[in-house]
């Protein structure tokens, strides 16, 4: 059995020296990670909200700026095919978490640099942003399998809910203090990318104050008979059909979600609002997935999987909302997106820790993760696509959609589970 607040540790975490500090409660445990990644959003989501004038302004077209960051996005995903069950064979799942974040505290700021360099400027800010978005793919798997364990013991919804909630602070945050930095800065971008390395440092200062604070313990699979020496674990349980097809259905539902670049694309063309007033919504989309997170959350500990069957209704309702030509209309459908976010990004987590056996759960989060990208491709291009040539057919395809994803997750949901 797992003691209170322990989480799945990396071998070669089992020193005395690692057991003199008490172990944490797993609510303190859960408050942690959300407090890491509450500062590292504010460092790789307020740099995001920039990349774009960030590398016009070092000589980008838009063909290069959209393959730089769809270079980075394809990466964040489809890489964790091979850290999650990189964290599930060695166990170092504090070692990856710990690498991925230091990638994205270094290379965000290093971006600072990147407008006094030239011609130069441009290849290394491409490469710091695709590297920035590689720390996401190692880190992100065996993170998540190290909050699963502590959320579990308080509840796995709750948990998440308010992990992802803490996130959300800082996705909202970024931005606006970068806005706020260029503002004071006359229009120049550096002064707020520099500034970034200080919530860089706290995300990695509190990743050492939480593995020193966590009980070392027999990771997961340990219990189940499977070997735990020194590199050796192999766990041989696969991932079963439920999860597959939940998979499949929130692919549906991702593709369905239009990415805020489309949405923010038509508030700005149509004169919804200025295009200064874009990152303002995103920054209320932020605190609406916060919202929607501990809601759903809360309402998956009581009522069970099923509260999931709001996602594809939420989804379904952005489009019609969202590309309208009314603000008020407009400002619904961004806050119900980030409403559908916020449930992705955390009662949707809580489902698949509980849908897999403990020691494959950063397996799962990784395969997870690149089916969810392949959907967001295919959304994307779809979206577009369907966006210039005509609104109706791409309400009735993200309505589609939504629908094959709710007769896909009923059967689903209504299955005993881990939980």
């Amino acid at each position: 059995m797992l003691t209170a607040g322990s989480t799945p540790v990396s071998h070669g975490a089992t020193n005395s020296g690692d057991r003199t500090s008490p172990g944490w409660s797993p609510w303190r445990t859960v408050i942690g990670f959300g407090v890491v990644s509450l500062a590292a959003d504010m460092v790789y989501e307020g740099a995001r909200s920039v990349y774009g004038p960030l590398l016009a302004s070092l000589g980008a077209s838009a063909l290069i700026v959209g393959l730089i960051t769809g270079a980075g996005e394809a990466a964040a995903l489809v890489l964790r095919l091979v850290s999650g069950p990189l964290a599930d064979r060695t166990r170092r799942y504090w070692t990856l978490t710990i690498v991925g974040y230091a990638l994205t505290a270094v290379c965000v700021p290093l971006l600072a640099v990147t407008p006094r360099l030239g011609a130069a400027g441009l290849v290394l800010a491409g490469l710091l942003i695709v590297a920035e978005r590689l720390g996401k793919a190692v880190r992100s798997p065996a993170k998540s399998a190290l909050l699963a364990e502590a959320a579990g013991a308080v509840g796995m919804g709750r948990g998440m809910g308010v992990h992802k909630a803490l996130d959300q602070v800082g996705a909202f945050a970024g931005p606006l203090l970068l806005a706020a930095l260029a503002a004071a800065a006359g229009g120049l971008l550096w002064p707020g990318l520099a500034a970034l390395a200080v919530p860089g440092a706290l995300a990695m200062v509190m990743l050492v104050v939480i593995r020193r604070r966590t009980e070392p313990v027999r990771p997961p699979g340990a219990a189940d008979g499977h070997r735990t020496e020194r590199g050796t674990i192999a766990p041989p349980t696969s991932l079963p059909a439920s999860f597959v097809w939940f998979a499949v259905a929130c692919a549906l539902c991702t593709a369905g979600l239009m990415t805020f670049g489309l949405i923010g694309f038509h508030l700005a063309q149509t004169d919804v609002v200025p295009a200064a007033g874009v990152p303002l919504l995103y920054a209320v989309a932020m605190a609406a997935a916060a919202a929607a997170a501990l809601a759903t959350g809360t309402a998956y500990d009581r009522i069970g999987a099923r509260v999931l069957l709001v996602l594809p209704v939420l989804v379904a309702v952005v489009p019609p909302l969202a590309f309208t030509t009314g603000l008020a209309v407009a400002a619904a459908g961004v806050v119900v997106w980030g409403a559908a976010l916020g449930v992705q990004d955390s009662t949707v987590k809580a489902f698949v820790a509980d849908l897999v056996p403990r020691q494959r759960r950063a397996t799962a989060y990784g395969v997870f993760a690149a089916v969810q990208g392949a959907g967001a491709l295919v959304g994307g291009v779809t979206a577009g696509t369907l966006y210039e040539s005509s609104l109706t057919w791409l309400l009735v395809a993200v309505a589609a959609a939504q629908a094959v994803a709710i007769l896909i997750l009923v059967p689903v949901l209504a299955r005993p589970h881990a939980r």
